[in-house]
């Protein structure tokens, strides 16, 4: 079956995301849109350009997860991006993102199909009632947790052997080890610790003496690692695969992959000790978050950063870490006021960790908060940002 002869004109098409995204039929995609007309895109986590995918050949195109791939489609106005959580993707889908078709890779699993390297949000697209039009990918690992899919239902247009796409490694520099090593002791044995990619959970995970259980969105190369020192309690829980060849060797045949609906369910976050480590592009005197971008660009979406902070705020016996250096390419990341709207409020920011030290936010007031965070940045009594405009 051709996808082209499944596109309408007046559709919502929902495009698998993540690392195994059905790139081989993007181009077959964008021209059927642009030749019936009228057709709007749904788009997650794009981690990387793809080149077949022409904005400009739907109506409209909206996404969960600005950043990394769609930088470009965002920065000429072609790519919309709701203020959204993870959490709240699959409400959208079953309300105003309803889709009619979903277009995604999954690989074979016994008598039926299922997701591969990522199951993100797709399994609710397909409950809100989208037909499935899939790329059977056989170079992709099956971490799928969930059911596999009937054949029946699914509407097979094309086959990859092609395997799915790598996230490159991140330099772990002096930085990166001296927050990771303030970090280590802070989280306990057998703790349920969220992480993503990037140098300070690489280093981090490298850091650990003890063993934990890994429970987030992402789930980075380095836990193989962290398997290979016996430090793994434990399949880990995540809806994205992040790494390379490594990790998908490692994951294929394991049951590690779920919904959002899932992993960032609150509830079920908060429901035990939950460690949160996390970024930012800068925090506020307050302890605000903007994990957005910069004044001048969009460099990620929202994402799940929201849902992990507050669920481990609430959890008895974890903590919301933010995990910052105090410059970034030469720029305080401690600013008087943030360049974008906050992704997530200073209450749900237990400690604070730099390479000077660590900040703990708990139980203080206001101005206590602002003198902690002033002390660990050594700010002064002036930031740099005094004085600029911010678009």
């Amino acid at each position: 079956m051709k996808l082209a002869d499944l596109i309408r004109p007046g559709m919502t098409v929902a495009l698998g995301d993540g690392f195994g995204a059905p790139r081989s039929v993007s181009a077959e995609l964008s021209a059927a849109a642009a030749d019936v007309g009228g057709v709007r895109l749904i788009l997650g986590w794009v981690p990387a350009e793809d080149p077949g995918l022409d904005f400009t050949a739907f109506e409209d195109v909206r996404t969960c997860m600005p950043g990394w791939g769609l930088r470009a489609g965002v920065a000429a106005g072609l790519v919309r991006f709701p203020p959204v959580r993870l959490s709240a993707v699959p409400a959208l889908l079953h309300g105003p993102w309803r889709p009619d078709l979903l277009v995604t890779s999954l690989v074979p699993a016994g008598a039926g199909l299922a997701f591969g390297s990522e199951v993100s949000w797709q399994r609710a697209a397909v409950e809100a009632g989208a037909s499935i039009a899939a790329v059977v990918a056989h170079r992709t690992p099956l971490g799928d947790a969930g059911e596999p899919l009937d054949r029946d239902r699914v509407m097979v247009v094309g086959e990859s052997h092609e395997p799915p796409g790598t996230l490159p490694g991140t330099a772990v520099g002096p930085w990166h080890e001296a927050i990771a090593a303030l970090l280590a002791p802070l989280v306990p044995e057998s703790a349920r610790l969220q992480i993503g990619p990037g140098p300070v959970p690489t280093a981090l995970l490298r850091e650990l003496k003890v063993p934990v259980r890994i429970d987030s969105g992402m789930l980075p190369e380095t836990v193989c690692e962290l398997d290979e020192r016996g430090l793994l309690s434990g399949d880990p829980v995540a809806t994205y695969l992040a790494g390379g060849p490594r990790l998908h060797e490692w994951a294929d045949g394991r049951r590690l992959l779920h919904p959002v609906e899932y992993t960032h369910d609150p509830g079920r976050l908060s429901a035990e000790p939950l460690f949160a480590v996390n970024t930012a592009v800068e925090i506020d005197a307050d302890g605000q978050i903007n994990v957005e971008g910069t004044a001048g660009a969009v460099l990620g979406g929202i994402g799940g950063h929201p849902d992990y902070a507050a669920a481990a705020t609430r959890s008895v016996g974890g903590l919301s870490i933010v995990a910052v250096p105090t410059r970034h390419r030469g720029r305080s990341t401690l600013v008087r006021r943030l360049s974008r709207p906050v992704s997530t409020p200073a209450h749900d920011v237990d400690v604070v960790v730099t390479e000077r030290g660590m900040a703990d936010l708990r139980g203080l007031s206001r101005p206590e908060r602002r003198q902690a965070l002033r002390e660990l940045w050594g700010a002064g009594g002036k930031f740099e940002d005094e004085g600029e405009s911010h678009a």
